[in-house]
């Protein structure tokens, strides 16, 4: 008996001595469990993040304002900046969802400064300043010289009630079809290499303008009721953006050509239009803009973009008048032409003498 519970006693004095026994239960030494993740993405805050957000905001309000100091070299910048300046509007959202991603009160108070620039230069160029009223309808068409369609072209012309009806990029292929299309509604008419005229008033002194090599000018006298009217009709040489910066070279030397036989017109009413590859707001242009109106931007609603036709972009198809005042000027439905037509009614004030 003394030896069973002398066993016993030892093999619980074992269990006793067992280190994990003796030790107790293991302490908790794992740390405590992170708090739950909200789940939204916080941006590392860059103390510079709302300065350059800044600075790029006062950037475009400035070359906005002072795009005429934009200097025109290297590589014709200052023509392209003002050949693009109503886009510059999609730099804002750009830069407001760079505040907004910052978190930078400065940089988002920062963008009313351009905003508020960009609505000074061009709110009014988005609206209406059409009025009632004018004697004839000018329209103004580059037909594409690869155009598919002359005869559909000629019917959307027509169908705008144009009185004279100004024609660029004709081709010999073509040219003989705007002929035949363009004869029932306009009786008068006269072209000559890549332009042309018709007319539903009769035509006198018509003639090409030696402009450049080959014939992409003329001018003609249109006798309306309301008096003579000089109508030129211009294509002048495109333009490119490649490696050599926007080559406008031949287009400016075109321009300067044209510009120097208007001051031969005398008080009459001039109207001249057709594709200038320039905008209006291009300084290249100011030979003729600080003479002439342009009617988009005194009597239409918009900028007018002419192309290219399924996304206009630019607005380098125009009418520019003189000694007239435009009432109302728009573009027209899409033709099989890469370029939009524009229209512009004018009011050519009281009978000038012949």
């Amino acid at each position: 008996m003394a030896t069973t519970r002398t066993g016993a006693s030892t093999a619980r004095e074992g269990q006793a001595l067992t280190p994990d026994a003796a030790a107790g239960p293991p302490e908790d030494t794992q740390a405590p469990p992170a708090p739950p993740s909200s789940g939204r993405f916080r941006p590392r805050r860059s103390p510079y993040a709302g300065a350059v957000t800044t600075g790029l905001a006062v950037l475009l309000a400035a070359v906005v304002t002072a795009h005429d100091r934009v200097p025109d070299t290297p590589w014709h910048l200052g023509s392209l900046v003002e050949t693009l300046l109503p886009w510059t509007a999609l730099a804002i959202p750009a830069l407001t969802a760079a505040a907004l991603l910052r978190r930078s009160r400065v940089a988002t108070v920062s963008l009313l400064l351009p905003v508020t620039v960009w609505l000074t230069v061009f709110g009014g160029t988005l609206t209406d300043k059409s009025s009632p009223g004018g004697d004839l309808t000018v329209v103004s068409h580059n037909v594409n010289q690869d155009n598919p369609d002359p005869e559909g072209t000629v019917r959307g012309l027509v169908a705008s009630g144009a009185d004279v009806l100004a024609l660029v990029e004709l081709g010999p292929a073509t040219a003989p079809a705007y002929e035949r299309a363009l004869a029932p509604a306009y009786p008068y008419h006269f072209y000559e290499g890549t332009v042309g005229l018709w007319s539903t008033h009769p035509l006198r002194d018509a003639h090409s303008l030696p402009i450049m090599p080959w014939t992409r000018a003329m001018r003609a006298t249109v006798e309306t009721p309301e008096g003579p009217l000089a109508a030129y009709v211009v294509h002048l040489p495109s333009v490119r953006v490649n490696s050599a910066g926007f080559t406008t070279g031949a287009r400016d030397e075109a321009l300067r050509r044209l510009t120097a036989e208007l001051p031969a017109e005398d008080a009459r009413p001039v109207v001249v239009m057709g594709d200038f590859n320039g905008v209006g707001g291009d300084r290249a242009l100011r030979p003729l803009t600080r003479h002439f109106d342009e009617v988009q931007s005194t009597a239409g609603a918009g900028f007018g973009f002419t192309w290219p036709s399924r996304f206009p972009m630019v607005r380098i198809d125009q009418i520019f008048v003189k000694g007239a005042k435009a009432t109302s000027a728009r573009t027209l439905p899409a033709t099989a032409s890469d370029h939009l037509p524009v229209a512009a009614r004018l009011d050519l004030g009281p009978a000038a003498p012949a």
